[in-house]
């Protein structure tokens, strides 16, 4: 046996537990996760979790930081084309719905908590001192200041992914087509 092949079963049973802890915290959030719902769908155990991740919630950190770094690199900001980048992370959110899921999640249960993590914090602050560049450049309005800008932004791409059932199903017709184009129109109106 050559000495990578644990390497190897190791990083497979992480990324079964990621899997798997994927889609229970979309589903039950922090608190209604558990864990041996989660061994057993990874095909591990209990103390596995517990030596790869240290408790259930740096499991969710772990989840939730590799969703954060997923998205950020499947959806750079291009402060220039805002509308366009808008489009994009709608499209990102509509073919992941459990990322919606799992950030309503992260705000229910981890506001004012004090946890912070740092690719969450670490791309906000990027993104808005992209934005307040642009800005002081000219190449975007500073009618808004660029934290509130960015945050209109990133609402307007969540709007379709984001809404309560009774709204999901009055809007249920509206084509994927039509719910992007209303994500850049929004977004180009809002930069006016």
């Amino acid at each position: 046996m050559t000495k990578d092949v644990p390497a190897r079963d190791a990083e497979a049973t992480r990324r079964r537990l990621l899997d798997a802890a994927t889609a229970e915290f979309a589903a039950y959030g922090i608190a209604g996760a558990r864990v041996d719902r989660i061994a057993a769908e990874a095909r591990s155990n209990k103390a596995q979790i517990y030596h790869y991740y240290g408790s259930k919630d740096g499991l969710f950190d772990a989840v939730f930081d590799e969703m954060c770094r997923q998205t950020l690199d499947a959806v750079p900001l291009d402060p220039a084309n805002l509308p366009e980048y808008a489009g994009r992370l709608h499209d990102s959110y509509a073919e992941r719905p459990w990322v919606q899921r799992l950030a309503t999640w992260y705000r229910l249960e981890r506001a004012g908590s004090g946890v912070e993590l740092p690719v969450v914090a670490e791309s906000t602050r990027a993104k808005i001192r992209a934005v307040e560049e642009a800005q002081r450049e000219g190449v975007l309005p500073a009618r808004y200041s660029p934290s509130e800008l960015l945050g209109l932004v990133l609402h307007l791409s969540g709007f379709w992914s984001s809404n309560v059932p009774e709204y999901d199903a009055v809007s249920a017709a509206t084509s994927a087509a039509r719910r992007r184009e209303v994500v850049v129109t929004a977004v180009a109106a809002l930069l006016g």
